[in-house]
């Protein structure tokens, strides 16, 4: 074996190790967060901590969630809303919290993911709550609907606009959300790094956004002091992991 060949194992085998590292790395908390208070809220392995919003058990089978590869997939059942395996929630809930998780979005696709859900009220859809619109921009139908571009990805759906000029990362590469809740009611959603929207929850601004939305039938919309987290089933694949959570 001469030196140039050797040379070329080394880098095959360097960029294999980096590659396996990489992976080890997704859904476990480093020792900075552990020692900020950080939990996992899923293990990138079970179903721990979830459950349908429909039921006690976890929501499995032809249309249903998987966990593969360290990912939380909902798998696609043609686009119905919540009309197959359904919305998960966490079996906690969660009042003042940061909340970082990542995404991937097939092409057309679209998921969210809510807090404060409080499974009160009965849309016979989706469960109600705020939330992170998970959205394809470019291609579903959704993102000219509402007002003012308020269903579009990282907006506060169908109430407020996320600015995200150039934070978007493309179709079927992992982008990363956040969802900031204070415990003065303060709230801002986090995309890529950037913070897209801000808004203070309970307020008068806030109950007039309200107002203008779909969501002005429920009563005292998204003002529970605790609730739920929830990712959507919308019918279309789109995939989780690094799912984490923190009290404020």
């Amino acid at each position: 074996m001469n030196l140039k060949t050797l040379y070329r194992i080394s880098i095959v085998l360097l960029f294999i190790g980096a590659t396996s590292t990489a992976k080890a790395q997704q859904n476990l908390l480093t020792p900075k967060e552990k020692k900020e208070r950080w939990t996992l809220l899923f293990d990138g392995k079970t179903s721990k901590g979830w459950r349908s919003a429909k039921s006690d058990s976890f929501p499995t089978g032809a249309n249903g969630w998987i966990i593969k590869d360290g990912m939380l997939t909902i798998q696609s059942s043609g686009g119905a809303e919540s009309q197959n395996a359904g919305d998960i929630i966490t079996v906690g809930e969660y009042g003042a919290f940061e909340l970082s998780f990542d995404f991937r979005l097939t092409r057309g696709a679209n998921s969210g993911v809510k807090y404060f859900v409080t499974m009160k009220e009965n849309s016979g859809a989706s469960a109600i709550g705020l939330e992170y619109q998970v959205l394809d921009d470019a291609v579903h139908p959704d993102a000219k609907l509402g007002r003012d571009g308020n269903r579009t990805l990282a907006s506060l759906y169908d109430v407020k606009t996320s600015s995200k000029a150039g934070a978007v990362k493309a179709i079927g590469e992992w982008n990363t959300g956040k969802v900031i809740v204070y415990p003065n009611n303060h709230v801002e959603h986090w995309l890529n790094g950037k913070k897209v929207l801000e808004y203070e929850r309970k307020s008068p601004e806030y109950r007039e956004l309200v107002k203008l939305s779909k969501h002005k039938v429920w009563k005292d919309y998204g003002e529970a002091d605790n609730g739920h987290i929830l990712l959507q089933d919308h019918g279309n694949e789109v995939s989780y992991r690094n799912i984490k959570i923190k009290t404020l």
